[in-house]
């Protein structure tokens, strides 16, 4: 940070300013670091089924009857906000106009949260569902054009993206604490490491906006923030299929916010 700091010094008093947009034909790297604040979206969706046998989940529970009452969870609610870094190369067209490609990381860390109730009508009991999942880990290849609007050091740019999502593995594990007393210890009910959704390869596509400072003859800042889509991810019923949930991680679209700021250096 030092290091870039006194650099950013440097050009901004060895350099003259010119107008942010690429010229024709001409190209520039760029690094940037921002966040994803989700909009809208669930890791998981509700269902109700019912278990015949709590047995079948732990022998030394009795065989009796529940019902599983699962509720919806939002990005938001397991995740939070996602840190996000990555690399983009651009190439000047006529008209302050600049196509380019992105290569970008997204990463946030796994939560617990309750994802819904267990009903036991023999024991007159709800009991809490919790679930506790994977990392969620993306990265993400996409293309665009970008525009650039007025003249200055100061430029405001619109732009548009679109391209592929490749999101790792997410596993969760859930747990239901059963009161002492029913059935022999250890009587929790422990599902681990359950695979919950494959390597996903989904959709991505985004709109921007921002505005660029040109702080030396190549070298340039941005902040932008915008909005992103990303599909589906590949549902893994493996395991909650057979508790007929298989519903629950079939719909898991997001759409997020994401801020950043970017470092440009045109060649």
């Amino acid at each position: 940070m030092r290091y870039l700091t006194a650099l950013l010094a440097a050009a901004c008093v060895t350099s003259p300013a010119f107008a942010t947009p690429l010229k024709p034909g001409q190209f520039a790297g760029s690094v940037n670091v921002g966040a994803e604040l989700p909009l809208d979206g669930d890791v998981h969706g509700g269902a109700t089924a019912t278990v015949a046998s709590l047995a079948a989940l732990n022998p030394n529970l009795p065989a009796t009857s529940a019902q599983l009452r699962i509720e919806s969870r939002s990005y938001d609610d397991i995740y939070g906000n996602a840190t996000t870094y990555g690399i983009e190369g651009r190439f000047g067209l006529e008209g302050d106009r600049e196509v380019f490609a992105e290569l970008r990381r997204t990463e946030a860390d796994g939560g617990s949260v309750q994802v819904g109730t267990a009903f036991v009508p023999a024991l007159s009991a709800t009991l809490p569902v919790n679930g506790t999942f994977d990392d969620f880990k993306s990265t993400t290849v996409e293309a665009g054009v970008r525009q650039y609007f007025g003249s200055g050091k100061v430029r405001p740019y619109v732009a548009a993206r679109a391209g592929v999502a490749f999101t790792d593995e997410i596993r969760a594990s859930f747990r239901v604490p059963v009161p002492n007393g029913v059935g022999t210890e250890p009587n929790d009910i422990n599902l681990n490491n359950v695979p919950f959704y494959d390597d996903s390869t989904t959709v991505s596509a985004g709109l921007d906006v921002g505005a660029s400072w040109q702080v030396a003859e190549r070298l340039s800042v941005s902040a932008e923030v915008g909005i992103r889509y990303r599909g589906d991810l590949d549902g893994n019923d493996a395991a909650i299929g057979g508790l007929g949930l298989a519903s629950i991680n079939n719909d898991s679209d997001a759409i997020s916010v994401p801020v950043s700021v970017k470092l440009s250096y045109a060649f």
